[in-house]
């Protein structure tokens, strides 16, 4: 039997790849440039932008869930 908390990973994961896949039908081109600004950002960058929106993400689920 699977746990409420792995299927609203699940459900989580789900609604990421929608909405990625929104983006990339909508402006593929736009996501190219996107892509290419990742490539060029300094890994310190990306990395604080990275953990940062995983602390943001965080607080989101636990007001949600309180």
């Amino acid at each position: 039997m699977r746990s409420i908390a792995f299927a609203d990973f699940l459900i989580g994961l789900g609604i990421l790849f929608v909405l990625e896949g929104l983006l990339f039908a909508a402006s593929p081109a736009w996501m190219r440039r996107a892509m290419q600004s990742a490539m060029a950002t300094p890994d310190n960058i990306l990395r604080i932008v990275g953990i940062g929106s995983a602390v943001v993400g965080l607080v989101l689920i636990w007001f949600v869930r309180r």
